[in-house]
């Protein structure tokens, strides 16, 4: 029961994501959000993820209330996207809000992922999170004829996503703090939180404007929502053969996925009208994303004592103030030369990586 519950959470939660990901930035360029104003939207939910977190490290701890607060507020955040999507100032604020549950939600299911399923069945359940984003991909792109379509479908998968998520509770470990433990600390492994960083940045012109770069340059709207979907399903596949992987050095694997990670984006730079480079390019998100998120999530889990934290931080960091400035800066510099600037920043993330046998 703990499998099918956790796969179809992963399930909704990422169908949600794929609503807000790939037609959410497509749906406000449509009715009038230049491209700027679309950046500071999708910079401030990851703004949240970066800032909450640090109320964790002393003053409030992520626990079942907190937990419970944070699903429910999501749903109220996602109905108040239909009367404040018009009003650039108080769409902006209920994307903070959203910001702040998604901080708490997927860090705290993580923990009770990877300890009750450990590494051989994680991947298989997770890749159920990769169906749901790419079926959600192929569906709307068909309905999408008006904004309040997308908000329906992004409501009815957050509401689901709380129903599995809810199951989930039950099967919560709780951290009980030891003397002996080891404090969080940065420090100690600053070059992999700064990898996590420049490679969540890498990925600002690819979230929020791949659709509308690959339109621009002649690709449909329909075949856009494929070459999301062909991405997805090689990231289906990674994840359900990756546990063999996941048994070698961890810090290589990382490094691998980083460093291709840096070519997909140069390719996307060059030919950005190429639909066979393209198709290509979706096909390393099998790395990028599917293999390198797993060994991530793994290897932070082995770093730290508090887990559930070391979770909060990883996609603070990482998803949240990478996510943030990547947002920002893809908006700002947005044009034929996007992806290279996506590029430098996964080099710096690679070479950030080679720091980090220095301090094991």
């Amino acid at each position: 029961m703990l499998f099918f519950n956790l796969s179809a959470f992963y399930f909704f939660y990422f169908a949600a994501v794929g609503v807000y990901v790939i037609f959410m930035p497509k749906v406000l360029h449509d009715i009038g959000y230049s491209t700027f104003d679309i950046g500071i939207i999708f910079a401030l939910a990851p703004l949240m993820r970066f800032a909450t977190p640090f109320l964790f490290l002393k003053h409030i701890t992520l626990n079942q209330t907190v937990f419970k607060s944070a699903l429910f507020l999501s749903i109220l955040s996602s109905s108040l996207f239909y009367i404040t999507i018009e009003n650039f100032y108080a769409f902006m604020l209920n994307n903070a809000i959203l910001g702040v549950c998604l901080s708490l939600i997927l860090p705290y299911l993580e923990v009770t992922a990877i300890k009750s399923l450990g590494s051989d069945k994680y991947g298989k359940s997770r890749l159920f999170g990769s169906i749901g984003f790419m079926l959600i991909s192929l569906v709307l792109a068909s309905y999408l004829t008006q904004a309040k379509i997308a908000l329906n479908y992004y409501l009815a998968t957050n509401i689901l996503t709380v129903i599995f998520a809810l199951s989930l509770i039950k099967y919560d470990t709780k951290y009980i703090p030891n003397a002996n433990d080891e404090k969080f600390s940065f420090l100690k492994y600053w070059p992999f939180w700064a990898s996590l960083f420049f490679m969540q940045m890498s990925f600002g012109g690819f979230y929020n404007f791949f659709t509308i770069y690959e339109t621009e340059h002649g690709i449909s709207l329909e075949m856009t929502s494929y070459l999301w979907s062909f991405g997805v399903i090689c990231e289906i596949i990674m994840l359900y053969f990756q546990a063999p992987l996941l048994k070698n050095n961890l810090l290589n694997i990382i490094k691998f996925c980083v460093a291709i990670t840096v070519v997909r984006w140069v390719l996307l730079y060059l030919y950005p009208d190429s639909l066979s480079v393209t198709f290509f390019t979706q096909s390393i998100h099998a790395f990028s994303f599917g293999l390198y998120h797993s060994t991530v999530i793994i290897y932070l889990y082995s770093l730290y004592e508090n887990k559930k934290l070391a979770q909060q931080f990883m996609y603070g960091v990482a998803y949240g103030l990478g996510g943030f400035l990547g947002a920002i800066i893809a908006g700002w510099v947005y044009g034929d030369n996007l992806f290279i600037y996506s590029a430098i920043f996964a080099l710096i993330s690679l070479i950030a990586l080679f720091f980090v046998k220095k301090i094991n």
